[in-house]
């Protein structure tokens, strides 16, 4: 008995039949010596071949490259990918209602208009939510634009300075960090341009095999080799952004001065100990 077989058309873009064909052929998927593209379509629809999830290392690659796609500006190619999760990724709740919200509402093109600020020397009112979802508004003397680890981060010299309630550092106030994806408004405004953000001047101590291994970064004032160690002094207008670089480097790096500046380094290890000293448990398995 003859099967009785259906027939549909299709309207594609040019190319697309061959690249078909080619899929086909690889999946060995073949009429004669050439690919088939309908033997191809059924063994889909039969659930033969699958156009399956993501996996989580490619999810991770997607993510990365969707935040520098945002922080850049290039806003429609960060949909398309954050599309691209949301159909393709086997998502987590969090993660995809993040994702969600990057969809309706982009961060449009804060870092292009920043650039274009710091070029013309034109100061600006950013208007921010942090974390804890406060609603804060900066007025901008002095803004840069440094990647650190993962993302683009906005640094600012503001006018404000009642949102700092404690601080060890008062000659760093005026300084502020900000993520790019919690802007929501930026509006030029009149005033003096300022030359930098405030700093304080850090003396470091390398040790071991990082007197040889150092490189030197924008921010170092002097580098130079002192006996058996290297010594390098840096203008650093945020703390947290210096012991996240150099906690890693272990007993090989040691802050010098100023006080302050070892003395927050001396807490962030001391609570990292006492996490240790405490007995953990391991949450029930499920």
């Amino acid at each position: 008995m003859i099967r009785k077989k259906e027939t549909i058309t299709l309207s594609i873009p040019p190319g697309t039949k061959e690249r078909l064909e080619e899929i086909a052929a690889e999946l060995k998927v073949l009429w004669g010596d050439r690919g088939s593209i309908s033997g191809l379509l059924t063994a889909i629809a039969q659930g033969q071949f699958q156009v399956g999830p993501l996996t989580s290392a490619q999810v991770q690659a997607l993510q990365q490259a969707n935040r520098l796609l945002i922080d850049t500006g290039h806003i429609p190619q960060a949909q398309t990918l954050t599309s691209l999760l949301l159909d393709r990724g086997n998502l987590e709740a969090p993660l995809r209602l993040a994702l969600q919200q990057l969809v309706t509402h982009p961060n449009e093109v804060w870092r292009r208009q920043v650039e274009a600020h710091i070029q013309n020397r034109q100061p600006f009112r950013v208007f921010y939510q942090n974390a804890q979802d406060s609603d804060l508004v900066y007025t901008v003397r002095c803004a840069q634009l440094p990647f650190r680890e993962k993302r683009f981060y906005l640094e600012i010299w503001c006018e404000e300075t009642q949102d700092i309630k404690n601080t060890d550092f008062p000659e760093l106030i005026h300084n502020r960090c900000l993520r790019l994806d919690r802007i929501k408004e930026i509006q030029p405004i009149g005033g003096e341009w300022r030359n930098g953000l405030d700093f304080i001047e850090v003396y470091l101590h390398f040790y071991g095999g990082l007197v040889k291994a150092y490189e030197s970064k924008y921010n170092d004032i002097s580098n130079e080799v002192i006996g058996e160690v290297r010594q390098v002094v840096r203008r650093v207008s945020n703390p947290f952004w210096l012991i996240r670089e150099i906690l890693p480097y272990g007993k090989q790096c040691h802050v010098v001065a100023p006080q302050a500046m070892r003395d927050r380094v001396k807490e962030e290890i001391q609570a990292i100990y006492q996490h240790y000293q405490e007995p953990e448990t391991l949450p029930p398995s499920s």
